[in-house]
């Protein structure tokens, strides 16, 4: 399955600048399959790959001490092969098993510069938390699950997904429809590439059913690794509460019964930081950076996966699911966190939205973009028609704010007076990345 993260590991293989890369990611969002890829692909030499959680036996090499020359001839012992610089990839798999070898990576980097080298790990941010990070030697690159175009391109439609990586526009009512009716299959199968895979070879959902249930069971699991840092039956009362909480401010004491809020608190994020949850913080459209008038305290989530979101609500084991339109899913919380995923996946930025400060005010904005120096406001709604009274609120407080983006099941249209552009929901990567809208 093609990933559109290939293109930014090209670059990285090919730049004159080049570090050792650490690529980030959840579990099972295709880290180990795409870089091995990348290299049969577009190496002319070995992809070698090292998986620390399967060769325990061999973490001894990074013990002894950090010189290069040493572990490398240590490592072409054990793999019964030469590294190559220049033609060869040296894969680290899950390297967060073994901490010396995240700390090797700056000792690659200075003495083996010509070393194309890539780790990648689930959790890694738990091992980053207790060795010395190599600060200005690494590069980093986050990876998500599968976005809507990438999805379209696993089921076999290329044209679709040429179409949505271009600029908004008008499509006719025939391609328009058909793309509304992929998404809705997206909504269910989501972006983690085991289930996409499936439903591209089958078509079945319910194989994609059981996959996703696998996957959570898998990350509840991951759970007994974080004893003693956390109570173990609170954060499985945390993972219950956040999806039904999709679209909404959170506030820590309804995540959990008869637990404190620091509690709860460490439970939410350590979740975060296994990249369960992304937080969504309010924010003010005043000015950027957004981060600096950002609140820790007011905000709400997206999940890691649409797909996992729409099973732990049990929207997909409706049968007349694909009859219902778009942002009538779970009251168009679905149709929320799609929109937060794409934006994530396409800016690898931090994710914001509005909310008005006056007391008794309710008055809100999906999410506020950071594009080319602007802040442009984002709301998720049905169709041209419905209420857009908190948009209208924030143009009219902010005249800083020049453009706002109504993402909905509508086709593509533009209203100058209102400063709003209307757009088709499966446009919103495209919408957000490129320049001109």
């Amino acid at each position: 399955m093609q990933r559109l993260i290939t293109t930014k590991l090209i670059q990285w293989k090919n730049s004159s600048v080049r570090k050792p890369l650490i690529i980030r990611g959840a579990r099972q969002t295709g880290k180990s399959f795409t870089i091995t890829e990348f290299g049969n692909s577009n190496f002319e030499g070995t992809t070698h790959i090292i998986n620390f959680e399967k060769r325990l036996d061999w973490h001894s090499v990074f013990e002894l001490n950090f010189d290069i020359t040493r572990i490398l001839s240590d490592l072409e012992i054990l793999l019964g092969k030469s590294i190559v610089a220049g033609k060869d990839l040296l894969f680290f798999d899950e390297i967060q098993e073994c901490p010396k070898a995240i700390t090797s990576l700056r000792y690659f980097y200075e003495q083996a510069p010509d070393l194309h080298i890539i780790a990648a790990g689930s959790l890694l941010e738990f091992a980053l938390g207790n060795i010395p990070f190599p600060v200005g030697r690494i590069q980093l690159l986050n990876m998500y699950p599968m976005n809507f175009q990438e999805f379209l391109m696993a089921t076999g439609n290329e044209p679709a997904a040429k179409l949505i990586s271009q600029p908004p526009k008008e499509a006719s009512e025939s391609v328009h429809n058909m793309l509304i009716g992929e998404l809705k299959k997206y909504f269910i199968v989501g972006g983690m590439p085991e289930c996409v895979k499936s439903f591209a070879n089958s078509q079945k959902l319910t194989d994609v059913f059981e996959i996703q249930n696998n996957l959570m069971a898998t990350f509840r699991q991951d759970f007994l690794k974080y004893t003693p840092k956390v109570d173990i039956d609170c954060l499985n009362a945390v993972l219950n509460a956040v999806p039904k909480r999709i679209g909404q401010q959170i506030k820590y004491a309804g995540l959990a019964e008869d637990y404190s809020n620091p509690t709860i608190k460490k439970a939410f994020e350590l979740l975060e930081t296994a990249r369960i949850f992304r937080k969504v913080k309010a924010a003010s459209p005043a000015g950027i950076p957004m981060e600096s008038s950002s609140s820790d305290k007011k905000f709400k989530a997206v999940m890691l996966d649409v797909g996992l979101l729409s099973s732990l609500l049990g929207i997909s084991r409706s049968p007349d699911y694909l009859k219902t339109t778009l942002l009538s899913f779970a009251q168009g919380a679905i149709a929320e966190q799609f929109a937060g995923q794409e934006i994530l996946a396409a800016t690898d930025a931090n994710l914001f939205y509005w909310s008005r400060e006056a007391k008794s005010s309710n008055a809100e904005t999906d999410y506020l973009l950071e594009k080319e120096g602007k802040i442009i406001p984002v709301e998720v709604k049905s169709g041209k028609g419905g209420s857009l009274k908190s948009l209208h609120l924030l143009l009219e407080t902010y005249p800083n704010v020049e453009e706002a983006f109504v993402f909905s099941d509508s086709k593509y249209g533009k209203i100058e007076a209102e400063k709003i552009t209307y757009i088709p929901l499966f446009y919103i990567a495209s919408a957000v990345a490129n320049k001109t809208v």
